[in-house]
């Protein structure tokens, strides 16, 4: 059965516009051919995006797309983009699959086939995913490993979900020849087909994928006198018979296609801003705005826009890094204006707060589900560097920093030339309190977060008031501290903290706080639960409370690179360099709630490998280490400046045991791996044939919130490159266990794929330079190391990830000091007992991915990075729940039970049983259900300010790794 398609990248070699106009080509001549030919099909690739892109240019063929879509011969979606499984997080890869569904169905209805004909291997949660949209097919063609030898398997997820899936040998192209060369040739053309398909089949029918790249299928295809049909249409009509092969987790396998690892790797700055974008919308514009924010009209055009952004830019085209330095640079952009975007939406939150506030307050927000403690930066006036809490506690502070308040003084004779500096309110980076004039001089007073009255028509007329000069013009701070507070912060709730002038009284207690070393000849670090010791070369020993301990953490390793965007390749003689010429470290602050040193290490590193003979580049590598109070692990900020071509730097550490598999997080899923790639031999060789699909099989791999092995473990900031490294080397055989893990700063290239490039048979895409590619200027790669007894769950390291990537947002207050009672106890949109917010979220393992407001319900996503059956528990502001799917349609109701009551009595409605009305556990559709245009109170998910509220609890079960979508309403 032919299936006519084409696959579009959206964005690669050329960027995005440019290659849109091939698009309006090949797509004006599919829809003429089907408009001539009722039996023409066509597949349009598995997404969406191609088909919105051509009506904003084709607006009136709209009608057309829409009638071949409902006639069943055009396939759009499911997915809007066709993502990188491993470069976005699990949450962008379901918002994917819910904007592509819910496109497609305006249109006439997504193809309800799960295809990934393209993508870099497949994550361990997709069929999952899938399953959760109610797509039980699926696609695809890489990563598929070397016991499947059938067109069909079942494809077993992280949580135990399975799904048919069928496989393309030979690629999502596999019959392109068909149709090209005489006529008289098809017979042959056919045969050969057949005789290579056949071994493959598991059902009667052989899906020959007729298409390629950026091209239309021919028009004469319906009369060659075989069957035509859509991708659905083929799959559904003959099911695979009998038993196929199973295959489980995650499909990384190179045993049958190049799956192109070094993408991973490539151009690092585009994944640091993905992943910092992904936070700030998911975990910080959506949930915030919905607890939070009265007026979310704005908000939530705004987190749309974000969203369809950063979906965009998931493209396995495109933060791959694989593509061209332009389509990089617009990528970039795109990410960037996504991540300011979702700032947009988390500033407006901010500004609610902060006006709810009395000015010189301070509010702190915890985007966590469960109660946090942890270290907040505070600028507090010189003369009031106390903090106490809402029920007058005093809250720990550390002195950082003392800001200068003499900032500039300058001598004008033309005192108009100070309104020159002065944009609005702002004068050197701060803003403008007031301004006196006398005996000559001309002062302004400065704050950082100034409030009150100020007009720029008084500053200029004082000015012009003052007369003739000279005029010394000085600009001057308020004397303000910079502190770190130690604050504990509710469930998805806020702390408000009141400045007050330092007592004599002994400061707060502290647990876990840093110890100071009282002789001060080591650089130590101590908190009781992790002590880090700064060796004389500039790596770190790190020791458990548990009594784990490891040396020789944070060896830079410098290696040559000839690779490409696609695959790292060392150079034959490659010299591994990790000693530095230098070592300088220095104290930067002293407990005890925080405690760093930072350690400069210079190192003499090859300029680049061609036609640079050995000329050297001297590279201070700095690495900021810090440990806070109450945390296990040492935060490290890496930074250097970039000026090698050509290469790769990572940074090793060694394991405190052996370690024969690692674990890694990454889109819902705790992975676990072994130390090779499927596909190498013995003596580790690579290439084709058995040894993998056209390229050497490498064991580096992803890992998005942490990687482990062997008692140590890694908690990543985005998704990051790691390999466990085994040093038993005997001529070209590398054996035995593990002994260090490696995490990927790095990797420097200049061209998108080499047509020979000695870690692969063919190129993965032209020979276009990438000089970009090559990453020089300024570079910071932020982690956070810590080692471990036991297994990586019983080390909680899900929930120390979320602490390490999530921080608490300060923000001042500027209301009157009316706002609040003087223990900050304000009202904003409601709260939750002592300041929460609506939600809190508890159980082993259980994991929020994403809060959002959604058809005025609380949407909640949560997951199971559990080995075991767990059980979440949700507690909060709501009188019916059930769970959902991927589109918001409900799925099953679930039992609400009474927890506790704040405020004077129940909701109104509410029975005795504490359930609700009898009617909040029916289907969320039907009349007099929450959120149902019937329902007698169907408020917006945050706001029922005033009201009386009792807390409800919902009990759910999970499933090792289960996903659950869970809508919160109220009767």
């Amino acid at each position: 059965m032919v299936v006519p398609h084409t696959h579009w990248d959206r964005e690669w070699y050329l960027p995005f516009q440019r290659f849109r106009v091939g698009l309006v080509r090949v797509l004006d001549e599919v829809l003429d051919a089907m408009a001539a030919d009722p039996a023409y099909r066509f597949t349009m690739d598995g997404q969406l995006a191609p088909i919105e892109d051509y009506l904003e240019i084709r607006p009136a063929r709209r009608g057309d797309v829409a009638r071949f879509v409902a006639e069943g011969r055009l396939a759009v979606g499911p997915w809007l983009i066709l993502a990188d499984e491993f470069l976005c997080s699990g949450e962008t890869l379901l918002r994917n699959l819910e904007y592509g569904m819910r496109g497609a169905a305006a249109l006439g209805g997504a193809m309800p086939i799960g295809y990934l004909p393209d993508q870099f291997g497949h994550c361990a949660q997709m069929p999952q995913m899938l399953a959760l949209a109610g797509l039980r097919l699926a696609c695809l063609w890489r990563g598929v490993p070397a016991h499947v030898d059938r067109d069909a398997f079942d494809w077993t997820g992280a949580d135990g979900t399975t799904i048919r899936t069928r496989y393309l040998p030979g690629g999502y192209g596999n019959a392109f020849g068909l149709f090209t060369g005489p006529a008289e040739g098809m017979p042959g053309r056919v045969a050969a087909f057949v005789s290579t398909a056949e071994g493959w089949a598991s059902g009667d029918t052989l899906l020959a994928m007729y298409g390629a790249d950026h091209s239309a299928p021919a028009r004469e295809i319906t009369a060659s006198g075989l069957r035509v049909a859509t991708l659905a249409e083929a799959l559904t009509a003959d099911p695979a018979e009998g038993e196929v092969p199973r295959v489980a987790g995650e499909l990384r396998s190179h045993a049958r296609a190049c799956i192109l690892p070094g993408v991973v790797s490539a151009r690092v700055p585009l994944k640091q801003a993905m992943a910092r974008t992904e936070r700030t919308l998911t975990r910080y514009a959506e949930p915030l705005s919905a607890l939070w924010l009265a007026d979310r009209s704005a908000g939530e055009r705004l987190i749309d826009m974000a969203w369809r952004s950063v979906i965009a830019c998931s493209g396995h085209d495109s933060i791959t890094g694989c593509g061209s330095d332009e389509t990089a640079q617009q990528v970039a952009a795109r990410i960037a204006e996504a991540g300011q975007t979702a700032q947009a939406v988390v500033d407006l939150v901010a500004a609610s707060l902060a006006e709810a506030a009395p000015k010189g307050a301070l509010v702190v927000v915890n985007p966590s589900p469960f109660e946090r403690t942890g270290l907040v930066l505070a600028d507090l006036p010189e003369d009031r560097t106390s903090l106490v809490d809402a029920s007058g506690r005093v809250v720990p502070v550390q002195r950082l920093e003392h800001a200068p308040t003499l900032l500039d003084e300058t001598v004008m004779d033309d005192l108009s030339r100070l309104l020159g500096r002065v944009h609005e309110r702002e004068l050197y980076g701060q803003e403008i309190v007031s301004w006196h004039a006398g005996d000559g001089v001309f002062t302004v007073t400065v704050s950082r977060h100034a409030s009150g009255a100020y007009s720029y028509e008084d500053l200029r007329r004082a000015v012009l008031d003052a007369g003739p000069g000279p005029w010394v013009v000085r600009t001057v701070a308020e004397p303000v501290v910079t502190v770190a507070a130690l604050v504990t912060v509710p469930p998805l709730g806020r702390a408000v903290l009141t400045p007050r002038p330092p007592a004599p009284a002994r400061p707060a207690p502290v647990a876990n706080a840093l110890r100071t070393d009282p002789y001060g000849f080591e650089p130590v670090l101590d908190n009781g639960l992790l002590r880090v010791r700064v060796a004389d070369d500039g790596t770190l020993s790190l020791r458990g409370a548990d009594g784990v301990e490891v040396h020789g953490v944070g060896r830079i390793v410098h290696g040559g690179d000839i690779g490409d965007t696609y695959n790292h390749a060392p150079p034959p003689d490659d010299r591994l360099l990790d000693r530095p010429s230098r070592v300088v470290v220095e104290e930067i602050c002293a407990g005890p709630l925080t405690g760093a040193y930072e350690i400069m290490r210079v190192y003499d590193w090859p300029a680049g490998l061609e036609g640079d003979g050995d000329e050297t580049v001297p590279t201070a590598v700095t690495t900021l280490v810090e440990l806070r109070a109450g945390e296990p692990f040492a935060r490290c900020e890496i930074t250097m400046d970039v000026r090698c071509r050509d290469h790769r730097v990572r940074w090793h550490a060694p394991l405190p045991r052996a370690a024969a598999e690692s674990y890694a997080e990454g889109q819902f899923a705790v992975v676990r791996r072994g130390l090779t790639a499927e596909g190498v031999s013995e003596n580790g060789g690579g290439g084709g044939g058995e040894n993998g699909g056209g390229e050497r099989p490498i064991p580096t791999f992803p890992a998005e919130s942490f990687a482990a092995a062997g008692g140590l473990a890694a908690l990543l900031d985005h998704v990051t490159e790691y390999e466990i490294v085994r040093d038993e080397v005997s001529g070209d055989e590398i054996s035995g266990d593990g002994t260090e893990m490696a995490l990927t700063l790095v990797r420097s290239v200049g061209y998108l794929s080499r047509n020979r490039n000695p870690y692969r048979d063919e190129p993965a895409g032209p020979e276009v330079p990438t000089p970009a590619a090559q990453c020089q200027g300024p570079l910071t790669v932020r982690f956070a190391v810590l080692p471990y007894a036991g297994e990586w769950y019983e080390a909680g390291l899900p929930r120390l990830a979320e602490e390490f990537r999530h921080d608490l947002p300060g923000i001042p207050g500027t209301g009157p000091a009316t706002a609040g009672d003087v223990n900050g106890d304000m009202d904003v949109n409601g709260d939750g007992p002592d300041g929460g917010g609506r939600l809190a979220i508890s159980g082993d393992g259980v994991m929020m991915a994403a809060l959002r407001e959604r058809d005025g319900r609380l949407e909640v996503r949560l997951v199971a990075e559990h080995p075991r059956a767990t059980e979440a528990v949700i507690r909060g502001d709501f009188t019916a729940a059930w769970t959902a799917g991927v589109p918001g349609s409900p799925l099953s109701p679930l039992e609400v039970s009474r927890d506790e009551l704040f405020g004077d009595a129940p909701f109104p409605g509410d029975g005795a049983d504490g359930r609700g009305p009898a009617e909040s556990t029916g289907p969320p559709d039907s009349p007099g259900a929450p959120g149902s245009p019937n329902a007698p109170d169907s408020p917006s998910a945050a706001s029922c300010p005033g009201s009386p509220r009792s807390w409800r609890t919902v009990r759910v079960p999970l499933t090792p790794f289960e996903i659950v979508t869970v809508h919160l309403g109220r009767a």
